[in-house]
């Protein structure tokens, strides 16, 4: 294990299209929603820790998780667990980890990664973390993996990268947004376009020297507090002045704006788990395509659905198809496959009315 090896886990998203089963309360990456054994953020820990000493792997969550965290991870130690008193995007809270591990170890290189996806071979991923972290300890760049396209998907952001560079690394043109289904089309017919999968690896010089550069009044912000890093008087620091950061995504705070920004194309199978739909991929299916978790199925004339439920409930359908059935406590939701992307609409509509 290097010493110098940080990671900085993000476990702050409320991922409300995985609604009924993910909350507020009980957020996905909180979640065996793969019915592996293992939570979301629990097999994404154990996927660091391959390369990371655990000790170096700090979360990055909201106040209310932290206990979830700790029942969790009971390896993780409180002062590994960074709380977030307000949301405010993913610059701030990584300028602020990215402060702390300096004053730890100025010769660290980090990871930052998302808790909640799916990356089925890790030996690939570790190969390909391994490759970026040595890339950034002996160059000044700031580092993305980016996924392999395999359909022209519209929800994701895309990374063009300079279709010239025959290295195994590339440098970055530019970040793409989400587009329509023509532009992604065109862009995996063009060959140099990949998923924006969210995963970004850099020394802690080279941040911290871009948020200098790129932000400096959210840096000037986070340093007055730099006396107060790993120290008691750390946590009433960032209760006072967190909630002035500006509420601003890495990609738009530094990334879009950094010229040594380099990725490189990930040789591991990976899914963001974003909506029922993907996780659909991911899960075993039945020979009419129907995926089951935590559930007993019988069916008739019904295929491509995705069915869960709590304590092995006896699910009985017949003439459904594609659709998302999933009950947890006391709702049950029968949603169409092809309209998942608005169940994040029903669930703020529900909240608002009540």
């Amino acid at each position: 294990m290097n010493k110098n090896y940080y990671a900085i886990l993000m476990a702050g998203g409320v991922g409300s299209r995985f609604w009924p089963v993910s909350t507020t309360d009980l957020p996905k990456q909180f979640h065996d929603m793969l019915g592996s054994g293992e939570t979301l953020i629990q097999k994404t820990f154990s996927r660091l820790s391959k390369l990371i000493p655990t000790e170096n792997i700090l979360i990055l969550t909201n106040e209310k998780y932290n206990n979830l965290v700790l029942t969790q991870l009971p390896m993780v130690k409180q002062e590994q667990v960074l709380l977030e008193p307000a949301m405010r995007n993913t610059a701030p809270c990584i300028l602020y980890a990215s402060l702390k591990i300096q004053k730890m170890n100025p010769d660290a290189v980090m990871v930052v990664a998302p808790s909640d996806h799916w990356i089925e071979d890790e030996t690939a991923f570790i190969d390909n973390l391994q490759q970026c972290f040595d890339y950034c300890h002996h160059n000044n760049a700031l580092m993305t993996l980016g996924i392999q396209p395999t359909f022209p998907n519209t929800g994701f952001g895309y990374i063009e990268f300079d279709k010239t560079d025959s290295n195994p690394i590339k440098k970055v043109n530019q970040f793409r947004e989400k587009p329509n289904y023509e532009t992604a089309t065109s862009f995996l017919d063009s060959g140099n376009f990949l998923w924006n999968g969210g995963i970004f690896i850099w020394s802690v010089k080279s941040i911290t020297e871009a948020f200098s550069a790129f932000q400096p009044q959210m840096n000037q912000l986070f340093l007055e507090g730099f006396e107060t890093y790993n120290t008691s008087n750390e946590k009433e620091f960032i209760n006072q002045k967190y909630a002035l950061a500006e509420d601003i995504s890495i990609d738009y705070a530094i990334l879009e704006k950094a010229k040594n920004v380099f990725v490189l194309p990930a040789t591991f199978d990976w899914n963001d788990l974003g909506t029922w739909g993907s996780l659909h991929e991911k899960l075993e299916k039945d020979e009419q395509n129907n995926a089951v978790v935590n559930a007993e199925l019988i069916s008739e004339n019904a295929s491509n659905n995705i069915i869960r439920t709590e304590n092995k409930k006896l699910v009985i359908i017949d003439g459904l198809n594609d659709y998302i059935v999933v009950q947890q406590g006391d709702v049950l939701l029968i949603y169409p496959k092809d309209k998942e992307q608005d169940i994040k609409k029903v669930v703020s509509n529900l909240l608002n009315s009540r």
